[in-house]
């Protein structure tokens, strides 16, 4: 990581000549601009930069689109305001002489952008702080590693690609081997952009890896997601190779995203540990039972995309049964560790999922669940998917629906982070709705 000192030290030396300014996107993507550090550093550091607003009004392939009320032709696709956080600042070791650091979103009075997805986690960790509460967040992101370039695989049409392993690769050694120096690169990058790497290993699908990253607190740990996230796909172009974060890229395992949650106090000590059934705190039973009690409709902050409930097949370690267990990866919340390093997992989320959307509804249902003490359901312990339990949603379609009927949503994110991501998620079906698939052409194109 960089301080303000530092950078204007490596740009008088010449080995800074660029600053990236990054916002999350709907999608969680990064956006923004490349400034010239001197630019940076004697204007957009203290007077911030401006950005169409656009930016969260369009769709994955940046259409612009109607139903959104904080942008459109109507309101004439102004700018608002992206504010750098300073303590973001870091190299991105991957590309030449460059830094970046992210951006909070604000209008030009000061407002906060209410749809920016790094302003509504702010806004529920904010709600932590009111209570003294601090949450920590691991996110363990899958990914499928391909020979093809992207530029390959889209002229393809992403069919015959070549996964960078030919067999289930999960914990092998020599599979990871395979693809070790990509792997290394993309570790050794995001080390040196202040990120504190733990571990990679190989995954179930062909050429499916993981690497896992040590927890933070939670607006830090959604950054390094995105950046990391965005650099993977930078340094695999840079190979040659590329790399999917879809939930479901093919029939087999997709990819998961499966989020760590837990509390701390102000002191430092855990908030959900407790002397109570599984070490939990009556808290941390509250916690889990408001998770469960919000997670169908919230799925639609966990699985944003039409694509994301391909993954929820009964048996291949992706949830469906809304259910806790202590240490059951048939339930869609896991309980794990002990004392200081007891965490719940939920495991709803794919690769797709935008971090600060996704970890803004972990807060809001635990909290729901404190502020009601709701009562926790004993533990999962056999095999959930047999369970007989409610399901999350599976299909987007379904999860629109019981988000745009969520009072828990409402009364936690607004009316206007409600409405914002509904239409959105109505966007993306009426694009699905009216593509015309592979399955439709070779199942009618010649036999219908």
């Amino acid at each position: 990581m960089l301080t303000v000192d530092r950078l204007r030290e490596e740009v008088s030396a010449g080995r800074v000549d660029t600053v990236l300014l990054a916002v999350a996107d709907m999608q969680g993507r990064l956006q923004g601009k490349r400034l010239s550090a001197r630019y940076f550093l004697e204007e957009v550091l203290h007077h911030a930069a401006e950005g169409c607003n656009y930016l969260l009004a369009v769709d994955v392939d940046m259409n612009t689109v109607g139903g959104y009320t904080m942008s459109s032709w109507d309101r004439g696709y102004g700018d608002f305001v992206m504010r750098p956080d300073l303590s973001t600042l870091r190299k991105v070791p991957w590309q030449e002489g460059t830094a970046m650091l992210m951006a909070d979103l604000v209008w030009e009075d000061g407002a906060d952008v209410a749809a920016s997805p790094r302003q509504i986690l702010r806004g529920q960790t904010a709600r932590l702080a009111e209570r003294g509460w601090a949450a920590y967040v691991g996110t363990e992101l899958e990914f499928v590693v391909y020979n093809d370039s992207y530029e390959s695989a889209w002229s393809k049409a992403y069919r015959d690609l070549t996964p960078a392993n030919q067999y289930n690769v999960d914990y092998s050694l020599l599979g990871g081997a395979r693809v070790e120096p990509l792997l290394r690169r993309i570790r050794l990058g995001m080390e040196g952009a202040g990120m504190y790497v733990e571990s990679a290993k190989g995954e179930c699908n062909l050429g499916q890896h993981e690497i896992a990253f040590r927890f933070a607190e939670a607006l830090t740990t959604c950054d390094n997601h995105s950046i990391y996230k965005n650099g993977a796909k930078e340094i695999a172009a840079q190979e040659g190779m590329a790399v999917t974060f879809m939930a479901k890229p093919n029939q087999r395992e997709g990819n998961s995203c499966h989020i760590h949650i837990s509390l701390r106090g102000d002191d430092g000590e855990p908030v959900m540990a407790g002397d109570g059934p599984h070490g939990l705190s009556r808290l941390g039973e509250h916690f889990i039972a408001g998770q469960l009690a919000a997670m169908r409709e919230l799925t639609l902050l966990f699985a944003p995309n039409v694509n994301s409930y391909k993954r929820y097949v009964p048996g291949s370690f992706a949830p469906t049964a809304v259910k806790w267990g202590v240490d059951n990866r048939t339930c869609s919340l896991r309980l794990v560790g002990h004392g200081p390093s007891l965490r719940v997992e939920n495991r709803v989320p794919g690769g797709d999922v935008n971090p600060y959307l996704a970890v803004s509804g972990l807060i809001a249902a635990g909290l729901y669940g404190i502020e009601h003490e709701l009562p926790l359901e004993e533990a999962y312990a056999g095999n959930a998917y047999a369970a007989g339990a409610a399901t999350v949603p599976t299909t987007l379609r379904d999860a629109l629906v019981l988000w745009e009927g969520s009072k828990i949503a409402r009364d936690a994110l607004g009316e206007q982070v409600v409405e914002h991501y509904a239409n959105n998620a109505r966007v993306e079906l009426a694009a699905f709705d009216a593509a015309v698939t592979d399955w439709e052409l070779f199942r009618g194109f010649e036999r219908m």
